[in-house]
């Protein structure tokens, strides 16, 4: 492919095998990519080349534009499937008339259509094609023409507000808070703080559609915030939530119908686990739906796909109703992601991974909860209460959520370790790589809400999961779970079966190893799944490895409250009885990462015949176990640790 050398000013390129690497200081020719925006230059990736170009035509500091692309899409090309209807590396915006009339890719389930008709942050593309006298189907198609088109317009916000294009990238920091879209403050520079601390940091990746990106550190670098009052942005913070400070978070308390006052966990009652979910709606949609007493259900903050934005709509020490399981969701925190799980690669954006990173941190330092796979959890991994309510158990964020960088921003990385398989009887962490672990599952039209699915396909993605099977091999059948497949059928690869995959994080025991196969203990089964030299696992440390104490089974619950015995007078006790279908098999072994928690229950006050709360907690206790895709809890005194 034919390629033109130009000359660029304070920035170089290098080549580090075949990634083409940014730095900052030096002005030397570097060889750009051609118009084809799939083409390949001197080993560098095409869509490396593609900044450079793009950069270099507009006088945007390459690093800059790097950077926000790496915050808007991590250098994946989007195709309008998010709030924002954001297209390419660069995340323009372009919600277009189509969408509004239809409810299709974008503005599903949104409230506010007609305002976001006219909002011109939801209409980024169009301005941007025209700086660059493209057509906005190409902006929306060819990433090449997508970076050059941001790159324009980037350009365009420096001007007005420095009068040039300056080369330092510390200059760009006003410009680079309008990019957001954002029109509060605290968000606008949320989101800027992040574009320069990659910009310090550094970043590299391999893309989901294989590209090698990389771009080198500045560490002395730091963002002139002078230009920020020039943007007239809006002050819409509040002080009454429970949020990090830098967090952009806003107070829209819940209908009182969806959540019970409580005083976690100064009452007794400990917060032990996270709960990651998706909304399926708009953000606004659902934060209107957890203010609506009808609905019975809130969890305790919603994140924004566009900037992060969050709202707190219960608070920490308030028992939200959103894991539909009443025990776990007395231990737990509930945050809500704007997005579709059919659509997660494109809708789970990277300041959403952040903000909720910055939120996760904050509130398991402040709870003491463990960060680890079986206390931070998404909705899929929390165990149905009771037999009947198994199978309808919700499977968001599902597996386009990426589990190994969400763990990784924790400082809890789910492939820290050495890559392989131990012996039998040793435990493994699950731990496919997302960009290159390509699955394919079945969407059909009642998993997207989006209306963008018409028909049941086949999509093929990275994800977080690996199918298990009955046997070592491709062609043996999906494991089948008693209580989502009728009659012993085998699993399927449905997107909402969450019965036949295990995904990042999670960890089990070692049960056989066969050629590019390992087994694991899941299910009350021994099922297969390919790890062709130990790649999808790493060894798992820091584990309490459990097995039955004696000859029988032990039995498994999704809920733990006290014996009836021990409530007092006046109450009606909780139940909790056993799976019938799910059992822990004497001569298998599970993985629990904590000591065990008491047996307990709660009732709130209700302001005439209990004027306060009552907290129960029994004297028995229950391991939290990793079982199948989902947690179960054992009774402690059933089993031994290893």
């Amino acid at each position: 492919m034919g390629q033109r050398r130009r000359s660029r000013k304070k920035l170089t390129a290098y080549v580090v095998g075949a990634t083409l690497v940014v730095a900052a200081g030096v002005s030397t020719p570097v060889a750009l990519a051609s118009q084809n925006s799939g083409g390949k230059g001197a080993g560098a990736s095409g869509e490396q080349q593609d900044f450079a170009y793009a950069a270099h035509e507009s006088k945007v500091p390459e690093s800059v534009l790097m950077a926000v692309a790496y915050q808007e899409s991590q250098w994946d090309v989007h195709q309008g499937h998010n709030t924002s209807g954001g297209y390419g590396p660069m995340s323009l915006t372009d919600v277009t008339a189509s969408m509004l009339a239809d409810g299709g890719s974008g503005a599903a389930g949104r409230s506010d259509l007609s305002a976001m008709a006219a909002d011109p942050s939801l209409h980024t593309l169009t301005a941007a094609a025209k700086l660059i006298d493209a057509p906005a189907a190409d902006v929306r198609t060819d990433r090449r023409t997508n970076i050059r088109a941001a790159a324009a317009l980037l350009a365009s916000y420096e001007k007005k507000l420095q009068g040039d294009t300056p080369a330092d990238p510390a200059k760009w920091y006003a410009a680079v808070a309008r990019y957001s879209g954002s029109t509060d403050q605290a968000a606008a520079s949320a989101f800027a703080d992040r574009v320069f601390t990659t910009m310090k940091s550094g970043a590299h990746r391999t893309t989901t559609q294989g590209q090698q990106v990389e771009l080198a550190s500045q560490p002395s670098l730091r963002g002139d915030t002078g230009g920020l009052s020039a943007l007239h942005l809006k002050h819409t913070s509040t002080s009454d939530s429970d949020c990090p400070a830098q967090l952009d978070c806003q107070s829209a308390p819940a209908a009182t119908a969806n959540y019970q006052v409580a005083n976690r966990p100064a009452d007794g009652m400990k917060i032990d686990y996270i709960v990651i979910h998706d909304t399926e709606t708009s953000y606004q949609t659902a934060i209107d739906g957890f203010q609506n007493p009808a609905s019975g259900s809130a969890a305790n903050y919603v994140m924004r796909a566009s900037d992060g934005a969050v709202t707190q709509s219960v608070a920490d020490k308030d028992i939200a109703f959103h894991a539909g399981n009443y025990w776990l969701n007395m231990h737990s925190i509930g945050i809500e992601h704007e997005g579709y799980a059919a659509h997660g690669a494109t809708w789970y954006t990277q300041v959403q991974y952040e903000n909720t990173a910055e939120l996760v941190t904050y509130l398991a330092a402040k709870y003491h909860i463990k960060l680890d796979r079986e206390h931070i959890i998404g909705h899929d991994n929390v165990p149905g209460p009771i037999d009947s309510l198994v199978s309808g158990m919700h499977w968001d964020p599902g597996p386009y959520w990426d589990w190994n960088q969400f763990m990784d921003l924790l400082g809890a990385p789910t492939d820290e370790g050495t890559h392989g398989v131990g012996p039998v009887g040793t435990a493994v962490t699950i731990a496919p790589d997302f960009a290159s672990n390509q699955q394919t599952a079945k969407v059909c039209p009642a998993d997207d809400p989006t209306g963008a699915t018409t028909a049941c396909t086949d999509q093929t993605a990275p994800a977080n999961s690996l199918y298990v099977r009955t046997a070592p091999s491709a062609t043996a059948p999906l494991v089948s779970d008693p209580y989502v497949h009728a009659d012993g059928a085998a699993g399927t690869d449905e997107i909402n079966d969450w019965s036949t995959t295990v995904s990042a994080g999670q960890q089990f025991v070692v049960a056989d190893q066969q050629g590019d196969w390992t087994a694991i203990w899941y299910g009350g089964q021994k099922v297969w799944f390919d790890n062709p030299d130990g790649a999808n696992t790493v060894r798992a440390r820091h584990v309490k490895i459990l097995t039955t104490s004696g000859d029988t089974a032990a039995p498994l619950y999704g809920e733990a409250y006290p014996d009836a015995s021990e409530y007092p007078a006046g109450l009606s006790a909780d139940s909790a009885p056993a799976f019938t279908k799910y059992a822990f098999p004497a001569g298998q072994a599970y993985v629990a990462t904590a000591a065990p928690a008491n047996r307990d229950d709660f009732y709130p006050a209700n302001g005439t015949t209990r004027p306060t709360e009552t907290y129960i907690q029994g004297a028995g206790t229950v391991y939290t176990i990793q079982y199948n895709h989902r947690l179960a809890l054992v009774d402690s005194s059933t089993v031994t640790q290893s």
